[in-house]
């Protein structure tokens, strides 16, 4: 009698993952830029002002910082002459409202450009080092700049991750992300307040990417 004798693959490690995905080893997971920025504490605020962050918008293809991201964060846009957005609809990150969004001198503040970094945070905690020509930059970039509640947006004032986040709670983590991703663009530092406010919330949701615009 032959005995047939069949051989089969080590099926032992198949499945083992042999490079984990963890915060610790994505490149731009928000957690991992997060342990890369400086822990200080804030410099003083002497000195600042807004127009340290240049005056106003810039111009972009003849189009201000404003009108292109309200084109870019609000749905439904009509616009008019040289870029302006004349209406369109907000579905609010920092509340989670729907605001209606129509431009005049009564109505357009419904609908304001935050910046994500609070320049006088951005000051305190780097900004004040750097070129005049790179703080006006910082200023005006989109990744920095979220269309918002004008109501929100005065809450918050020049408040960091420690002393306000955004009422709708399912945006904190996107939210705290783009602070993280503007402080490690600029070389800005955080304090440890705000670190450990960040980390507490990213820990809720560990795989949080930083924006890329």
């Amino acid at each position: 009698m032959f005995v047939i004798i069949i051989s089969t693959p080590n099926l032992t490690n198949q499945n083992t993952v042999k490079n984990p995905v963890t915060p610790n080893n994505v490149p731009n997971s928000a957690l991992s830029v997060l342990e890369k920025l400086d822990i200080k504490g804030r410099a003083p605020k002497t000195g600042y002002s807004r127009a340290q962050f240049g005056d106003g918008w810039t111009l972009k293809n003849g189009c201000d910082t404003r009108n292109i991201v309200l084109n870019r964060d609000l749905t439904d846009v009509i616009i008019g002459d040289k870029c302006d957005v004349l209406k369109g609809t907000l579905n609010d990150p920092y509340t989670g409202k729907i605001i209606m969004f129509t431009r005049g001198s009564t109505t357009s503040s419904s609908v304001q450009i935050d910046h994500v970094v609070a320049l006088s945070n951005a000051w305190q905690t780097g900004a004040q080092q750097l070129a005049s020509e790179k703080r006006i930059e910082l200023a005006n970039d989109p990744l920095e700049l979220l269309a918002v509640s004008g109501m929100a947006n005065t809450q918050k004032s020049d408040g960091d991750a420690a002393t306000w986040l955004p009422s709708n709670k399912s945006f904190r983590c996107a939210y705290v992300a783009r602070q993280i991703a503007v402080k490690f663009k600029y070389s800005l530092w955080v304090t440890k307040a705000e670190h450990d406010a960040i980390s507490a919330i990213l820990s809720k949701c560990q795989n949080q990417l930083l924006p890329s615009k």
